[in-house]
């Protein structure tokens, strides 16, 4: 345990206690107070929880102020965004105002019935501790690994290169409009099969067939609420506990998420310069469960699996009797050349299960992806998915078909490309020229995000280089939560979907800036 007040901060592994102090109450009083950080679970959690019962108990009283989350999070040896997430659920729950760094102060009025209670012991109130299954725990140490979820607000004046986020001017706001406007006056739906709305289904089945030469029949396409609904309900389908599944490394951290809660044994497999490397997975003729790919621009490096390794892939998964589950998820926006077919496309033996989204095309709020399943695992699938929430909702599905079917999807595709591939063009451009040899561009030629790779900065340095970026008016997101284990490189990921090209050559020059105070 860390005495928070003197800020030396234990250095090791998770199961020392790391800590940080702060003062409490009204002027420039200070208390030594102390925080125990432990293994397995989530740090933002235990940061929530410990300021909640100092409240609770009376030690932080009405106006106390709290330190900034930048200054917290370097004393406790955690993200920013681990404490920030702790003091927005604190001010979700009355407990806290401001959330604004060192402005934060404990609120007046407490939302607690219990109001202020102190135990005989002088402890906060105990807290009733939930019997969680292993599943629950497993989800819960996973949790604090994986990459901040986007700002809840944009910052003014802070550039954030976050992956994923879009403009609303980017959206087709006039033809979505239209479409929804007329479906409002028709009859309401209700209901839908399990699999979804037959119309998208088979807008789905030619428009993937057509750029992608996915080949399936609308039946084998299955609506999902989002493609991380996909992802868990194969994984409920085809991992037992303690079953081999092979994930590249890195990967998508929602991916490894649903896996490690799925009790799965992962298996890392390296990638380079041309995707998953298939010389490097498991020799061994034992079944392996799944195989997780992102052939088509690889998460997050970008990189393409060219057919060869396409192939290759394919028969070493029949040879053990392993599905791959192929996720495509950005492969509509390509800049330079034709994308190569979808894995799907190329297998004869119905073992790939190619899943997809319309996320990153149009918006995340629509909640609409879907996966096309081979043949002997649609029933199954429907099964699950009828458990899980017995089908997507209705409403948007038949918009979206309509969307398809009068052609507005192709083209709001192809303005979205031109579109983005300014925001391409002026990332790469900035780079070259404020970043020059200190950066290795990678992953362009498709999606919405670029990786810099960054030669001069030692692994261990990356965060102290990402923080120095943030003090500077810029957000970039390290590599490391993408790899299982240890990265091979260093590296910083930047989204550039909702920036202007103003926006984004200025943020590069504030990274350029922070780059060359020390590397």
């Amino acid at each position: 345990m860390a005495d928070l007040a003197s800020g030396m901060l234990p250095r090791g592994s998770m199961g020392v206690s790391r800590g940080s102090g702060y003062g409490a109450g009204p002027g420039s009083r200070h208390v030594r107070m102390l925080i125990p950080l432990k293994a397995g679970e989530p740090i933002y959690g235990q940061i929530y929880r410990f300021v909640r019962a100092q409240i609770l108990a009376g030690r932080l009283p009405a106006g106390a102020r709290l330190p900034s989350t930048r200054a917290w999070a370097l004393q406790l040896g955690v993200s920013r965004t681990t404490v920030l997430q702790a003091f927005e659920q604190l001010a979700a729950e009355g407990y806290v105002q401001g959330v604004t760094g060192s402005a934060t102060v404990v609120a007046a009025d407490l939302p607690d019935s219990l109001g202020r209670t102190k135990a005989a012991d002088g402890s906060g109130a105990a807290q009733a501790v939930p019997a969680l299954s292993k599943y629950a725990a497993r989800l819960l140490a996973e949790t604090e690994h994986r990459p901040p979820d986007p700002p809840i607000a944009k910052q003014p004046g802070h550039v954030d290169f976050h992956y994923g986020n879009r403009i609303a001017i980017d959206f087709p706001h006039r033809a979505w409009h239209t479409l929804v406007s007329r479906r409002a006056a028709r009859a309401v739906p209700s209901g839908a099969p399990g699999g979804g709305h037959m119309a998208l289904r088979e807008a789905l089945a030619a428009h993937l067939h057509r750029t992608r030469a996915v080949r399936c029949n609308p039946a084998q396409v299955v609506i999902v609420n989002g493609s991380q609904q996909a992802l868990d309900l194969v994984t409920r389908l085809l991992v037992d506990t303690g079953a081999p599944v092979v994930i590249e490394n890195p990967q998508y951290h929602g991916a490894r998420q649903t896996f490690r809660a799925a009790g799965a044994r992962l298996i890392p497999c390296p990638v380079d310069g041309d995707g998953l490397d298939v010389t490097a997975l498991p020799r061994s003729p034992a079944r392996v469960a799944l195989v997780y790919v992102t052939p088509s621009h690889q998460f997050p490096t970008g990189t393409v699996l060219p057919l060869a390794r396409r192939l290759a892939l394919i028969e070493w998964a029949r040879a053990r009797q392993a599905f791959i589950l192929e996720d495509d998820y950005d492969g509509e926006l390509r800049y330079d050349s034709r994308p190569i077919e979808a894995v799907q496309s190329l297998d004869t033996t119905g073992r790939v299960i190619y899943m997809g989204t319309v996320s990153k095309a149009l918006t995340p709020e629509l909640r609409i992806g879907y996966v096309v399943l081979p043949q002997s695992l649609v029933s199954p699938f429907l099964a699950a998915k009828w458990v899980a929430d017995l089908f997507a909702p209705t409403a948007p599905q038949m918009v979206l078909a309509e969307f398809f079917r009068a052609g507005h999807y192709d083209r709001h595709l192809r303005r979205l490309r031109e579109i983005n591939a300014r925001r391409r063009g002026a990332l790469m451009t900035a780079a070259r020229e404020q970043l020059a040899d200190r950066v290795a561009i990678g992953g362009v030629s498709a999606g919405l995000h670029a990786m810099l790779w960054l030669p001069t900065v030692p692994i261990v340095e990356l965060p102290l280089l990402v923080e120095c970026a943030s003090q500077l008016g810029v957000t970039l997101y390290p590599v490391t939560p993408y790899y299982l284990g240890q990265p091979t490189r260093s590296g910083v990921l930047a989204g550039y979907s909702s920036l202007s090209e103003h926006e984004i050559r200025e943020g590069i020059a504030l990274f350029g800036q922070a780059l060359r105070s020390r590397w």
